[in-house]
């Protein structure tokens, strides 16, 4: 065994992995998450097309799940017993009076009580409402809450977005609405009952002149919420607040307009309630709120509100529809509505067949017991927090900033599994949450950043004031978008969490990077640790400047030449060579010019059509026509693109990238051919017009500093690739790959990075420092390195797209710049002058180029 796990196993050993339970851990990933463990793929790649050799390459995919505070996993037995229940048993519509109807209700009253036995929760008191999800039952709640001009919603800083929604209800009922922190002590006087001192912000009302009229009374109805579990920083909120807010509120909110009423209480246990117990018997709240998926990873698009009997009552349903009337009469204003609170509040048609299934995911959750999971879980989330804590750069600074309220004196229920930080270079900058997500991506491991919809969590962690997120809003950060680090401050975090298959090796162990999943922690330590001569780790640059540093950068005796030069017709699809080709004012002509767009709008690339790149394309200058092949379709397509009607076409606005377009579409002859290409239906566009035109300032390795035309293009007009660059790349590869022990050299040809332009001559990476190159008479503009994503680790093979992760992770070990993987340069074409017009300039292979560096 690892002496790594030796030592965790004698920390942890009797909390980890069931030792007690029907399984061990290893055996339940060996049976029923085998999907996780990793997939063989074989193909071949002709070596010598002469003496028929080939070079077989072998690829081992295995996935580090580590987002179950997103969606935890669905055990393959699980879904084997779905699947058993649903393909023997008929379940008819629930309001028919059918024998298969009947067989549905009994299925459906039982998920209820299971549902209520999770909780603890006696159906006397209790009723199970089953909703589309936890968002749906806050919506629920918020829509129907007995609101008035003295009532009150009050919630904890650390919600999520879905709780914080509450907030418009209850506002435009004209009630007041305020977030709370919340400091907690045992207080012995009182037999160890929790004392809470509430810390109060800005009261929020939107019809203030109203409320003032008249004095609090005290009959309002008011309505106070947390999560069991914090989703940002796995803070476990005791669940002691429901009987203090509801029992002793007058103290707590002493001083508050507020501090008489009526007091309910909501909690958010979406997230909760996967790796801890919640008690109602101990803990009689009046709203609880759940998701399955997070509970056993399916069924998605259902949930359920766990509601009080008597505080379901007090909701005012407005709708009404099929099931929660007992009559109406269409043509007059009357209704009578069902009794039951459950049939009340579920509109339509229930989603029965996925309540049926849940009952398979409660069975293997109740197999494990809960305090098991919990201890699991715990184990793993306290062992990854310590090693985390402990990566030390070779200065002495700290890796890791973690998110969590130690400092704070809060008697709570402990943390959940759940681990949020940033991390920090030697220098004490921050690296972007963004830039940790892709280089976890390329090491099969999936996890979340950004806020985790939790903005008041996220603002309190990471100390963002209120103009910090305003500042940031202007800056243009949304949620989901790459804005990570704003005015030198995160904008949100990277999370891990770990569910109730998580192993240790999910957590620590590290194998080759192809032949073993790479693990969590030493993904951390070889990718953001800086150490004294590390050779082969990934190291951080600053500035593009800094590759000039890595040696010489004289030019070969035979100078630079253009090795290639390619034209690609289509976006995202297959391009041609030419040994020359002419110049226009938006790069090479006849670049990009023409484009595929879905029927709904969407521009197809290969991100979401990887059959694109089995498009191949040609063009014959002198007739002026675009010749198209696919092996889906039987004839080559023919399009004659000087004749201006584009086939009898009509105009077009549309946007990419938020810059407009105008274009011109062909006639369904043309989008029925590119319909069966693709294998969905589309239309081919032209570009007519572009008002798309980089303008940017001036500055290193990023120079957008004059404005240039584009035609469909990502960035710039030109992309060049040095032959040497990419040589010097296959040997770091070919190197890795001997040390991972796995000895297959994997290699990559330029036009995997589908460049306009290759060239030849040179040492590597001399074009990262060339600010103009002249080839031939035509002069052009760097605009800096192209950022790399994932699309250069897809390659077709033999009309199969095959996914790896080289070479972008190679890449990322030595030509990252601020959370951006650069290899290539941009080009912009400088024309004579600025107007749109074609040039009568040429490129042609082997010309000479003379670039000019800093």
């Amino acid at each position: 065994m690892d002496p790594n796990k030796e030592e965790f196993l004698k920390e942890f050993g009797a909390d980890y992995g069931y030792p007690n339970g029907p399984k061990t851990i290893d055996e339940i990933r060996a049976t029923e998450f085998k999907r996780l463990n990793g997939r063989i793929f074989f193909f071949s790649i002709t070596r010598n097309s002469i003496l028929s050799k080939f070079h077989f390459l072998f690829l081992f995919f295995g996935l580090v799940y580590l987002d179950h505070a997103g969606a935890t996993l669905y055990s393959e037995l699980q879904m084997e017993a779905v699947f058993k229940d649903l393909a023997t048993n008929v379940y008819g519509n629930p309001h028919s009076q059918s024998d298969s109807s009947y067989a549905t209700c009994d299925i459906v009253r039982e998920a209820r009580q299971q549902v209520l036995d999770y909780f603890n929760a006696s159906p006397k008191e209790y009723k199970c409402i089953f909703t589309s999800g936890a968002t749906a039952a806050l919506k629920l709640v918020g829509e129907a809450f007995p609101w008035s001009d003295q009532s009150c919603f009050m919630y904890t800083m650390e919600n999520h977005n879905s709780v914080l929604g509450i907030r418009e209800y209850a506002l435009s009922q004209g009630s007041a609405a305020f977030a709370i922190d919340i400091e907690e002590s045992l207080d012995h006087s009182r037999g160890n009952l929790m004392s809470v001192k509430v810390s109060q912000h800005q009261i929020q009302r939107r019809n203030e002149a109203r409320f003032f009229e008249k004095e609090p009374t005290g009959g309002a109805y008011n309505l106070f919420a947390f999560p069991s579990e914090c989703n940002f920083s796995g803070l476990r909120f005791s669940l002691d607040l429901v009987k203090i807010i509801k029992e002793d509120s007058d103290r707590i909110l002493e001083g508050s307009p507020f501090c008489s009423g009526r007091w309910m209480v909501l909690i958010d246990a979406a997230k909760g309630c996967a790796t801890q117990t919640l008690d109602l018997s101990k803990h009689p709240a009046d709203f609880v709120v759940i998701s399955f998926y997070k509970l056993f990873g399916y069924p998605t698009g259902l949930g359920a509100l766990i509601a009080r009997n008597d505080a379901a009552k007090l909701l005012k349903k407005t709708y009404f529809s099929g099931g929660t009337v007992a009559a109406s009469i269409a043509d007059t204003d009357f209704i009578k509505r069902r009794q039951e609170i459950e049939e009340l509040f579920e509109d339509g048609t229930t989603s029965f067949l996925s309540i049926a299934s849940i009952r398979h995911g409660f069975k293997m959750l109740n197999s494990l017991t809960m305090p098991s999971i919990s201890r699991h879980t715990t184990s793993l989330t306290t062992y990854v927090r310590k090693m985390l804590l402990a990566l030390k750069h070779e200065n002495g600074a700290s890796v890791c900033t973690l998110y969590r309220s130690d400092n704070v004196k809060v008697v709570c229920h402990g943390w959940g599994p759940i681990i949020s930080f940033n991390l920090r270079r030697p220098d004490n900058s921050w690296f972007g949450y963004r830039e940790v997500e892709k280089l976890a991506s390329l090491s099969q491991i999936q996890l979340r950043t950004g806020c985790f919809c939790n903005p008041g969590a996220c603002a309190k962690y990471l100390g963002l004031s209120h103009s910090d997120l305003l500042s940031n809003i202007e800056a243009g950060h949304v949620c989901w978008d790459d804005y990570d680090v704003v005015n030198g401050k995160p904008a949100g975090a990277v999370r891990v969490s770990f569910g109730y298959m998580s192993t240790y090796e999910d957590a620590k162990m590290a194998y080759l990077l192809w032949m073993w999943l790479l693990k969590f922690i030493d993904f951390v330590r070889t990718s953001f640790v800086s150490l004294p001569n590390q050779i082969g780790r990934y190291h951080l640059r600053e500035r593009p400047s800094s590759f000039l540093n890595e040696g010489p950068r004289k030019l070969l005796a035979g100078g630079v030449f253009l090795k290639s030069i390619t034209i690609y017709p289509i976006k995202s699809c297959a391009g041609f060579s030419a040994a020359s080709w002419p110049l226009s004012s938006t790069g090479l002509q006849y670049d990009r010019e023409w484009l595929l767009k879905s029927l709904t709008g969407d521009i197809l690339t290969q991100k979401k059509v990887p059959e694109m790149c089995l498009i191949s394309t040609s063009i014959d200058l002198h007739q002026g026509i675009l010749f198209v092949e696919s092996p889906r379709c039987k004839e080559r397509l023919q399009i004659n693109f000087k004749s201006n009607t584009c086939n009898g076409s009509t105009g077009e606005d549309f946007h990419i990238h938020g810059q407009r377009y105008e274009g011109r579409s062909y006639n369904n002859e043309v989008n029925i051919w590119f319909s069966q290409a693709v294998g969905q239906p589309c239309c081919l566009l032209r570009c007519s017009m572009s008002n798309y035109y980089l303008n940017n300032s001036r500055c290193v390795g990023m120079r957008r500093d004059v404005q240039s035309r584009l035609n469909f293009v990502n960035e710039a007009q030109f992309l060049l690739i040095s032959k040497e660059s990419v040589s010097d790349l296959n040997d770091r590869i070919s190197s890795n790959m001997k040390n991972s022990a796995l000895g297959v050299a994997v290699q990559v040809n330029p036009m995997r990075f589908r460049p306009n332009l290759v060239i030849s001559g040179g040492e590597p990476y001399a074009e990262d420092g060339w600010r103009t190159l002249k080839i031939g008479d035509n002069c052009f503009t760097s605009q800096g390195g192209c950022n790399r994503c994932q699309m250069i680790n897809l390659v077709n093979e033999g009309g199969q797209m095959q996914k790896s992760n080289e070479p972008l992770a190679t890449l990322a070990s030595y030509r990252r710049v601020k959370g951006k993987i650069l290899f290539g340069i941009l080009l912009r074409y400088e024309t004579a002058d600025e107007v749109e017009q074609e040039t009568n300039s040429w490129l042609q292979v082997g010309q000479e180029i003379h670039p000019n560096s800093f």
